[in-house]
């Protein structure tokens, strides 16, 4: 596998992040993440170790002008940008649209759509000079539908239209955009809010990382504009 030299992963300090961080570190690359807490940064630091090719920027990605500023500072700083993961962005949910508060819509959008939006706009032109790969966190359920879970999976699925137009947009670019679609996600944080839950069709953040970085490399490189499933037991 010929994996990505340089790579900017947003919301690296998550427990998705983390593990797409971990795996591309293993694989030799240089990653530069946003982050917007100082403490998340720093556990992060020390779990990676003090040699590993790391580099953090605190950032409001879905403001577009602090979003250019994290791309072209983590550009600098790794000296160039091949691949790119959009793991940044939440859920909020369990309530009929009617009756959700009236910021989760915009809160949703912003988390995760606009922050995947300003990112790739200041990135393409950085990917564009020698090729690369974008792979974006989209969702399984927002696919299947719900309710009590309209602004999530809204802005979802305007991300993976996204997804299926920049690669399109990029092809001859040599820019691959693709995305991801995880099931509920094996991490504390959700075994925590859902205590009662069977977690035993959840899939890992580890596996889920592990796709990701197949579709940043370059033995994916026939794959663009896919949403692809990764929502299996593992």
């Amino acid at each position: 596998m010929s994996s990505p030299r340089a790579a900017i992963v947003t919301g690296g300090t998550g427990a998705l992040g983390r593990a797409v961080v971990k795996r591309l570190l293993a694989s030799g690359a240089r990653v530069a993440v946003s982050y917007r807490r100082t403490e998340e940064w720093r556990a992060l630091q020390a779990e990676a170790g003090a040699s590993a090719a790391l580099f953090g920027f605190e950032a409001d990605l879905a403001d577009a002008a602090a979003a250019a500023a994290f791309v072209n500072q983590a550009q600098q700083r790794l000296g160039l940008v091949d691949a790119v993961a959009l793991v940044a962005g939440g859920w909020a949910g369990g309530t009929s649209f009617d009756k959700a508060p009236v910021d989760e819509w915009s809160r949703m959008l912003r988390g995760n759509l606009d922050s995947a939006a300003y990112v790739c706009r200041a990135a393409l032109p950085h990917l564009r000079q020698q090729g690369g790969s974008v792979v974006a966190i989209g969702s399984r359920a927002a696919e299947a539908g719900g309710s009590g879970m309209a602004a999530y999976a809204v802005s979802k699925l305007a991300l993976h239209a996204l997804v299926r137009v920049l690669a399109q947009e990029n092809r001859a670019h040599g820019v691959r955009v693709n995305a991801v679609l995880p099931g509920t996600i094996d991490t504390p944080a959700n075994r925590d809010a859902m205590k009662s839950a069977e977690t035993s069709g959840w899939t890992s953040a580890d596996k889920i990382a592990q796709v990701v970085l197949f579709l940043l490399s370059s033995d994916s490189a026939a794959t663009s504009g896919a949403l692809v499933p990764v929502d299996a037991p593992g």
